[in-house]
């Protein structure tokens, strides 16, 4: 679910010291944007706001919502983001999250 090599070479290129700031900006952001895709129920958007998510997590190594957002955003770029499977994509995000939060701490020696 995380790709733990990733998220110790973010670490390792942005600082110890600047790590958990890295980190507490890429969840809010990420945060802003799933209200964004919450709200946008006809889903104009959705194709721009999952090429985002895929980019935010594959920085820090959320390796599996990375790859559901991808496939999210090739559906909406083809036509067919009504078929996206928002409630997958979001509930793997949050347990992505959890997994990171608990696990972070025993992965980054």
């Amino acid at each position: 679910m995380i790709h733990w090599p990733r998220v110790r070479q973010l670490r390792d290129e942005v600082g110890a010291d600047e790590f958990d700031e890295v980190v507490e900006i890429f969840l809010d952001e990420v945060q802003e944007v799933i209200a964004r895709v919450h709200a946008d129920t006809a889903r104009q958007d959705l194709e721009q706001n999952l090429h985002f998510l895929k980019g935010s997590a594959l920085s820090l190594g959320f390796e599996v919502f990375s790859k559901l957002c991808q496939d999210g955003e090739r559906m909406a770029a083809s036509g067919e983001a009504a078929k996206v499977d928002l409630s997958e994509i979001l509930a793997v995000f949050t347990a992505s999250k959890s997994v990171f939060q608990t696990e972070l701490k025993d992965n980054l020696h």
